[in-house]
């Protein structure tokens, strides 16, 4: 298996580079979707970096060993970025992506700042009680799925520990590019 990855954050271009984690990956048209948010990226002064940058050479891999391969693709690009920003639109179901999920938490293990952006506007538990159509209880201010388990309802976009890591959640990417050049120091004007 050969990885061609930086390793070192801002390495290269002198701008601060920055990991795009979402579930955008699985886009029909993925690689469309990675030069739009680059070039985003680009006009506030800061490199945009996929999870499909990573030069990943699959050819003869057992699935399993794929997926292992990808895996250390991804966290080998996020060490080699400064900060994270992620899509924490819900996906296949009323959460956010699972692997963007552990890379937010990935990202702020290693101290880099993370910052998430969402189009919803209703909080977790909202969308839950929708997932489960009326299918949950509520007792003594708790609320209960299907099988008895506690819903949390902490007044926030998604799960506390995904909500927690970020440390700021927008509504929309651009705003999030903002508030990744603000943590960086840089003004909220946009370059260029």
């Amino acid at each position: 298996m050969r990885l061609s990855v930086k390793t070192e954050a801002g390495q290269g271009t002198g701008q601060k580079r920055v990991y795009l984690a979402g579930p955008d990956v699985f886009l029909p048209d993925a690689a469309r979707r990675a030069r739009t948010l680059k070039e985003r990226c680009a006009a506030h002064g800061l490199e945009g970096v996929f999870p499909l940058d990573g030069a990943v050479d699959l050819e003869g891999l057992t699935a399993p060993d794929q997926a292992q391969a990808i895996y250390v693709a991804n966290v080998d690009l996020i060490r080699g970025c400064d900060g994270l920003i992620a899509n924490m639109n819900p996906f296949r179901g009323p959460s956010m992506d699972g692997g963007t999920a552990f890379e937010m938490g990935f990202a702020a293990a290693l101290g880099k700042p993370v910052v998430g952006y969402t189009s919803e506007s209703g909080e977790y538990v909202d969308r839950v009680v929708a997932f489960y159509r009326g299918r949950v209880t509520r007792e003594n201010n708790t609320w209960r799925d299907p099988e008895g388990l506690t819903i949390e309802d902490f007044s926030q976009i998604d799960n506390l520990m995904m909500c927690g890591a970020a440390l700021a959640i927008t509504r929309d990417f651009d705003q999030a590019l903002l508030a990744m050049r603000a943590m960086f120091g840089h003004s909220l004007a946009c370059v260029g």
